[in-house]
């Protein structure tokens, strides 16, 4: 529980660098290369808690994983059933990616399996996975029957799911396309909204198939995987802070390098367009998981609204923002983010409760912001908090830049679990 002193910014940010591997993608990269036949290598691999939490559940489950630096290999064990059986619970950590994803892959086993989390993640709901994997066939005994710790049973087989998904979650979607591979027969998934949309593409560069019309999806069984090496491009939600830093402190200028620009994910720089930011993208390359590098420079921001549509593709950028419109001409209102109260703390009270302390204009509603710009952020009184969550800590560590005064941050240790060294790059730009 460690409080740091936030570094201020007399005269902007500046330089290059290239933010940690997506951890969307890393996660990602491990589950297939486990089921797949043959050894998948990884590089660019984002070496955080998270991701940690899934190597160390697969490791338990038998999964010989290799780690040098941020290059990784994975014996994969050529399907879904074929892990050994751990000898202890698999530890989650604050990982709700690994927990709601692996729900999905590991629903079919022929042993129990225990999972448990921390503080944080025993209070996130599961049942918009473990509801529709029930449906299927899969054997779910969770905590008062929504959260951690729980146990997979073994059940007598799954069976396809014509599924309407009630909430816009690529972690539940994702879920479903592991469990429905495991099925007799093929299942039928509808979207509520296009989400992220890596384990798709991924699945097809393993050897996958999926039919994809629109918000419709066709998962046909399948347990044949072929090993492959995975570049992983620089975490556009990670970028997304020195976006948000380059755009807003004065004087700045920031280039950062192999940002992942998947148009599932690039709703940051939607919204950046709407607020007038000037920025640049340069050497794109167009793989199955685009990048390319962003500089970006100060520009006096407008308001922006956002709603329901918009949110799947920056849900995770949305505190960031509510940050920027306090900084921007107008008022900024953002609607349909409800899905923020569920994260690793309650975003929509936490941003607003953080933000208020150093004077900002913001009001929390039930699904979002109503945020009056063009005020001037000061010191607080007391230590702002992050209230162990990473992208509220990043997020107010990047608010600091913007004021008056000095802050502290608490519980700092909570921004390892998705960028480990960003006091560092911080540090790097900020000379």
């Amino acid at each position: 529980m460690s409080t740091v002193d936030l570094p201020n910014s007399n005269s902007g940010l500046h330089g290059a660098l290239t933010v940690p591997g997506d951890k969307s993608i890393s996660h990602r990269s491990i589950m297939l290369g486990a089921i797949s036949h043959g050894t998948t290598t990884v590089d660019h691999f984002l070496l955080s808690d998270d991701c940690l939490h899934t190597i160390g559940a697969f490791r338990e489950l038998g999964v010989k994983i290799d780690v040098d630096g941020d290059h990784v290999s994975i014996e994969g064990k050529g399907g879904f059933r074929n892990f050994d059986k751990p000898k202890k619970p698999l530890d989650m950590g604050n990982s709700g990616t690994s927990t709601r994803l692996l729900l999905g892959l590991l629903a079919n086993q022929p042993f129990d399996i225990a999972m448990f989390g921390d503080a944080s993640l025993s209070k996130r709901p599961i049942k918009r996975v473990s509801d529709p994997l029930t449906q299927m066939g899969a054997k779910v005994a969770a905590t008062n029957g929504n959260f951690l710790p729980l146990t997979l049973h073994p059940n007598d087989g799954l069976n396809g799911i014509d599924y309407k998904l009630p909430v816009a979650s690529a972690q539940v979607k994702s879920a479903l396309i592991w469990a429905g591979l495991q099925a007799e027969t093929p299942s039928h998934l509808t979207e509520k909204l296009i989400t992220r949309n890596h384990t798709e593409k991924m699945l097809e560069q393993f050897g996958g198939h999926l039919e994809q019309d629109g918000l419709n999806i066709t998962v046909t069984p399948q347990s044949d995987f072929t090993a492959q090496h995975v570049t992983v491009p620089g975490d556009i939600s990670s970028a997304a802070f020195f976006l948000i830093a380059g755009a807003c402190v004065p004087g700045s200028e920031i280039t950062l390098n192999k940002v992942g620009l998947n148009d599932t994910r690039d709703g940051i720089l939607k919204a950046l367009d709407q607020m007038g930011a000037q920025y640049t993208i340069n050497n794109r390359t167009n793989d199955s998981e685009p990048m390319g590098d962003i500089t970006i420079c100060y520009q006096q921001l407008n308001a922006l609204t956002l709603g329901a549509a918009d949110v799947p593709a920056l849900v995770d950028e949305i505190p960031l923002l509510a940050l920027a419109a306090t900084q921007a001409k107008g008022q900024t209102v953002i609607t349909g983010a409800e899905e923020l109260r569920v994260k690793e703390t309650d975003r929509i009270a936490t941003v607003t409760e953080e933000l208020t302390k150093m004077g900002a204009d913001i009001t929390a509603t039930p699904d979002g912001f109503i945020i009056n710009g063009g005020t001037k952020l000061h010191a607080a009184n007391t230590p702002l908090q992050s209230h162990g969550d990473h992208r509220i800590g990043m997020m107010m560590a990047v608010a600091n830049l913007m004021a008056d005064g000095d802050n502290q941050l608490a519980d700092a240790d909570a921004i390892a679990v998705s960028y480990p060294q960003f006091f560092d790059d911080l540090k790097s730009l900020n000379k």
